[in-house]
């Protein structure tokens, strides 16, 4: 259908008011599900250190003859010292003055607005990189020092997939653990470490997976039927997920993240892990050198990861 002709539209009108919204929509996630389980603690040097240590093997044959006298004494076997490097991670951000002073849409300062993003920015960039198959490094002049990451410290509770490895921890870890051939997440692997963890000493509380392997674990055949009640009146559920996980050595959350490699299913004692904080995350003013507002952000931080038996991890998972 043609329109009357000189028909005044939108298409020719001069001084039509924008249409803004005064939100900014940012669905980029933010949850740090390792970081908000483990502990927290702070350090007090960029390499820091903590003891572990283990009991002798139980014995049945342990049994000694009725006043028995003692000649020999058995050796002591002293405790390991282990140790990690912090890591700093930094965002930045520079701010026209003319910026910060005209009006905006959704935010009244620029600078706010970029200082509170870059934060969160940074509380992920700190959950990817605890959880990164990344040896320690000690750093120098021109090389940024490196906390080891969660993968690199797995050696005890450990199923890979064919040419993988174990990493090569001493007293810190010096390399990250080797990748093999990808293979299909299942419950029986599962079990496995489950149960290692378990016999090591630890109690695996948490299951901690990418996406894809979430979706793996919810098809379980172990806890493919579920109920829910429904009551009167109420429309049923449909249920296509499992969160919890009853293990013959006790119950396990699980927990999806996303900003760990898919191809990793952790399994985790969060008592026996912590933050460790050297600076928390802060904001400097950095000197000003024209008409322009400059800001560094950094947080300078590690793992810590009190027995590494505590934890285990099912590694080369498919991802697709």
């Amino acid at each position: 259908m043609a329109i009357v002709a000189n028909t005044f539209t939108r298409y020719s009108a001069i001084g039509i008011r924008e249409d803004l919204s005064n939100v900014i929509y940012n669905i980029s996630p933010e949850e740090t599900p390792f970081i908000s389980n483990i502990g927290r603690e702070s350090v007090k040097n960029t390499y820091y250190e903590w003891q572990t240590d283990a009991l002798a093997a139980a014995s049945a044959s342990n049994a000694s003859v009725e006043g028995d006298d003692i000649s020999s004494f058995s050796a002591v076997t002293p405790t390991s010292r282990v140790g990690n490097y912090t890591q700093i991670s930094t965002k930045n951000v520079i701010i026209s003055g003319t910026l910060e002073s005209v009006d905006k849409a959704g935010r009244r300062s620029e600078l706010t607005y970029q200082l509170a993003k870059l934060g969160s920015e940074l509380k992920r960039d700190m959950e990817a990189a605890l959880l990164a198959n990344q040896a320690s490094v000690a750093g120098n002049t021109t090389t940024a020092r490196r906390t080891a990451g969660l993968p690199a410290w797995l050696t005890s509770n450990t199923s890979f997939g064919s040419g993988g490895a174990n990493p090569t921890v001493g007293s810190t870890p010096t390399a990250a653990r080797t990748d093999g051939t990808q293979r299909a997440f299942t419950e029986a692997l599962l079990k496995g470490v489950i149960q290692s963890v378990w016999t090591s000493g630890g109690t695996p509380k948490m299951l901690m997976v990418g996406p894809f392997n979430k979706v793996a674990a919810s098809a379980f055949s172990g806890i493919a039927t579920r109920y829910r009640d429904v009551p009167a009146g109420q429309q049923a559920q449909i249920i296509g997920a499992a969160d919890v996980y009853v293990s013959d050595f006790g119950t396990v959350n699980i927990v999806p993240n996303r900003f760990q490699r898919d191809r990793d299913a952790f399994v985790a004692d969060p008592d026996y892990a912590s933050l460790a904080i050297l600076r928390p995350i802060q904001q400097m003013e950095l000197a000003k050198t024209g008409d322009a507002e400059k800001r560094l952000m950094l947080v300078e931080y590690g793992l810590k990861v009190n027995s590494q038996a505590a934890h285990g991890i099912v590694a080369d998972l498919t991802t697709s």
